[in-house]
């Protein structure tokens, strides 16, 4: 049985290794791709797909809120089935194991991503003609899902303080008064008007986990930004932006072209 298949992924090297999995498998159609939660709604929309592999930290719209979208828009139509992609949450790990919904941990492995295909393939067998057990319907899954995750959500504390480290000294410090952190070779920088230090955090994912997601904003892979500490959007080459912070060094630091939308939205731009 052959299925057609969409992969949503804010990385391009990811949706590539995907692709080049599931092409081995010899029956699996990848009608598109896209790069972010907005172009998954609408791809989703228009193809139709049996399957669909979809990131779950994307910029715009992420996996759960693309989710939510299709949920809203639906009315009543099914959702193909869903193949959540994550290298970092693991409460959504086990979200998605408490409510059979299949997931892939990056980077990809090749037996998983075939265990997860063939898993698609027997519900979307379940769920055909002639089926002799109904299964739980991937609507309701979903809903489920998501009322899980927003209940985590809702639950979880984003501490007033972070803990940096500047020099031999670790420093308490408000999440207000921090300008914007970035990560390079695997080092995570925290500036903030009048101290710059490293946090503990293996990822700007992780960090981000413990700020308030109003206030914190992915502008760009490499960078997490306070909007209350933006000092100018500064028009850049090609349509694209860079945003100079209110640090000792105004800061300029680029918005990715996936963010550019966001970028609008915040600032009726």
């Amino acid at each position: 049985m052959s299925i057609t298949a969409l992969i949503v992924d804010d990385e391009e090297l990811a949706r590539e290794e995907l692709k080049y999995l599931l092409d081995t498998t010899g029956s699996v159609d990848v009608l598109a791709e896209g790069k972010n939660g907005v172009e998954a709604v609408d791809l989703i929309r228009t193809h139709h797909p049996d399957v669909v592999f979809l990131d779950v930290q994307m910029p715009g719209l992420d996996g759960f809120a693309v989710l939510k979208k299709l949920l809203e828009l639906g009315k009543g139509e099914p959702l193909p089935q869903i193949i959540f992609a994550t290298a970092y949450d693991q409460y959504a790990v086990r979200a998605f194991d408490v409510n059979a919904i299949d997931y892939l941990l990056k980077p990809f492995d090749r037996d998983r991503v075939l265990q997860a295909v063939e898993r698609a393939r027997l519900r979307l067998q379940d769920a055909g003609p002639g089926a002799e057990a109904k299964p739980v319907p991937a609507d309701l899954r979903v809903e489920t899902l998501l009322k899980l995750i927003e209940q985590h959500q809702s639950a979880k504390p984003h501490s007033g303080k972070i803990v940096l480290q500047a020099g031999s000294r670790l420093l308490l410090i408000d999440q207000k008064d921090i300008c914007f952190a970035s990560i390079d070779d695997g080092v995570i920088s925290v500036v903030t008007p009048s101290i710059e230090g490293q946090s503990k955090c293996r990822t700007l994912e992780e960090l981000f986990d413990l700020l308030d997601p109003s206030v914190f904003w992915r502008a760009h892979r490499s960078f997490l930004v306070n909007i209350n500490h933006i000092r100018e959007v500064v028009p850049w080459f090609k349509s694209s932006y860079q945003l100079r912070m209110a640090d000792k060094k105004q800061t300029e630091i680029p918005v990715s072209r996936a963010q550019t939308r966001r970028l609008r939205e915040l600032f009726n731009l």
